[in-house]
This record gives structure tokens, C-alpha cells and sequence, in this order.
């Protein structure tokens, strides 16, 4: 069985940079991505404006770029979803749904998914007023009327974000009082933009052609024109070996470097624990990631 100098899980930005990377060192590397198309959660961005040298761009435009750019290089990839991770000696062994595959050294950058409301309305309006991103998303609704779905650290910082773009900021939560830390709640509360919509849940999402209003389950209704969801996101970690050392929330503990509790085995993108998730620092793990590679690799010579 060949053995690959690294094999990089995942294709969004840290993935593909990581690619991009790996090509120019001259790793003997692949790219394995279990969907039929690269970008990760960029697919679902319909407006990019804080990528340098994208004034404006739609996530599929940049995600295909960013492909093109990577196999120009001679990139290669393979559809598969991986399931399991196993050493072999030095090596890992990946075993996924069309095959296994042998390497040296592993970057995952399978990316996290964030969590959804899962009522009506939510993917209908995706990207049409529907967010999961107030730094992504946030200069949209500049003057506008938004509403914050959560009640944690998250969804704190997000509404007084807003708070700062925004004509009015709702802050919805199930419960009477955030769960965020004191200090960040405090904040919040004493923000004359933000209206706390305290034991409420939202049921639908609505609107024509954009978000136009939430129906909440104590019967009242929000004009709006935005609704950004903040109620977790979730790491596509599954698939990691229990010897990589993750927090309570499933993210791999790694620094910039991409460097893990298992020798080899490297993480980037949205996958590692860190405090910003933007395409730029994922795009920033996956070339810090490909360095911290080389280095492995020559050490093990």
C-alpha cells in the first residue's frame, strides 16, 4: 500500500490551503473529502466581504477558486468519507467508506457544522437573512432590526456586535436569564439597543423572498430583518481518535500550529479549539499546519 507524506481531511479553506501549501513543500499528500464538491461551510455563504482581495464574492465562487488554485498546483483528491483512524507502526491507517489509505501524517480539517433551530423557515431563508455568523454576516444588516437566537457566551458577544451595526438587537432565550458570564450579561443587559425576549423559543422563520418577522411560542411576532443563530456549533470530529486529546465540546486541542496531543497527527480550521472561526484563520491553520508537517517529517528522517 502506498504511503502518503500526509493526507488532509476535509476541504474547506484550511483544507484547501493546506493543499495549497503541501503542493509548493512537495509533500507526497491527497485530499479526501467525503462531499462532491470542496468549501465546507463556505458553500453556504452567499456574500463574502472580509476575505483580502474579495471585495464581494459568494461562498461557491471563492471555494471553487480556491480548488482550482490548489489542483493547478497538482493537488490531488479523493472522494471518501472517512470513519476510523488506526496506527500502523509509524504510520496511521484511514479507513473510510471506498478504501484505506496509509500516511505518515494526518491534517484534520473536517470543520464543524453549526447547530440549527430545526424549525420552519430556517433553510428556506438561509442566507437571505438567516445567519449563523454576526462577524460574517453582521455589516448586512447594518441599521436594520435583527434578533440573536441564545443565551451563552456566543450569543452575548454576537448581540452586542450587532448592537453596534444595528437600529435594534433582540436577544431571544428559553430561559429568564443568560448563561453567559457575568461580566459579558451585564454588558448586554445595559445596552439600550438590545431587548432581551426573555422563556421564548422561536417556531418559524418567515418571510416572502427574505427574513420578515420570528413567530415565538409565547404567540407574539418580531418584525425583523435578520435572525442570527447562536446556539452552538459542533465539530465533524467523529471520525478522531480517542488518543487526540478534545475539549467538552468535541474540538481538538491544538495551538496555531496544528500540533496535537498524538505526534502526526495535525488539526486546522474550524475542527481545533480557538476563539475566531473565520474563513481567513482557517485558510491561516491550514499553511501553519503543512510547516508544522515538514517539520515531523524531518525530524523522522
Amino acid at each position: 500500500m502506498k504511503i502518503y507524506d500526509t493526507l488532509i481531511i476535509g476541504s474547506g479553506p484550511a483544507g484547501l490551503a493546506a493543499a495549497v501549501y503541501a503542493s509548493r513543500a512537495m509533500l507526497d499528500f491527497a485530499v479526501i473529502e467525503q462531499a462532491a464538491v470542496s468549501g465546507g461551510q463556505m458553500m453556504n455563504t452567499s456574500e463574502i466581504d472580509n476575505y483580502p482581495g474579495f471585495a464581494s464574492a459568494d461562498g461557491f465562487s471563492l471555494s471553487a477558486k480556491m480548488r482550482e488554485h490548489a489542483e493547478s498546483l497538482g493537488a490531488g483528491f479523493i472522494t471518501d468519507h472517512i470513519q476510523e483512524v488506526k496506527r500502523q507502526e509509524q504510520n496511521f491507517l484511514l479507513i473510510g467508506e471506498q478504501g484505506e489509505y496509509l500516511t505518515k501524517t494526518v491534517i484534520a480539517a473536517s470543520g464543524a457544522r453549526h447547530r440549527k433551530l430545526g424549525v420552519a423557515g430556517e433553510d428556506r431563508l438561509a442566507g437571505k437573512g438567516v445567519s449563523y455568523c454576526a462577524t460574517c454576516d453582521g455589516a448586512f444588516f447594518r441599521g436594520r432590526t435583527v434578533a440573536v437566537v441564545g443565551g451563552g457566551n456566543t450569543a452575548a458577544e454576537d448581540a452586542l456586535y450587532l448592537a453596534n451595526l444595528c437600529e435594534k438587537v433582540y436577544l431571544v432565550h428559553r430561559r429568564d436569564n443568560l448563561r453567559a458570564g457575568r461580566a459579558l450579561a451585564e454588558r448586554v443587559l445595559n445596552n439600550p439597543k438590545i431587548q432581551p425576549v426573555w422563556n421564548s423559543q422561536v417556531l418559524e422563520i418567515d418571510g416572502e423572498n427574505r427574513v420578515e418577522r420570528i413567530l415565538l411560542n409565547t404567540e407574539e411576532e418580531l418584525i425583523l430583518d435578520g435572525v442570527f443563530i447562536a446556539v452552538g456549533v459542533r465539530p465533524n470530529s467523529e471520525w478522531i481518535p480517542s488518543t487526540v486529546s478534545k475539549d467538552e465540546g468535541g474540538f481538538i486541542k491544538a495551538d496555531e500550529t496544528g500540533v496535537t496531543s498524538v505526534p502526526g497527527f495535525f488539526a486546522a480550521g474550524d475542527l481545533r479549539t480557538k476563539k475566531l472561526r473565520q474563513i481567513i484563520t482557517a485558510a491561516s491553520d491550514g499553511a501553519n499546519a503543512v510547516a508544522s508537517v515538514e517539520h515531523f517529517l524531518q525530524i523522522r528522517r
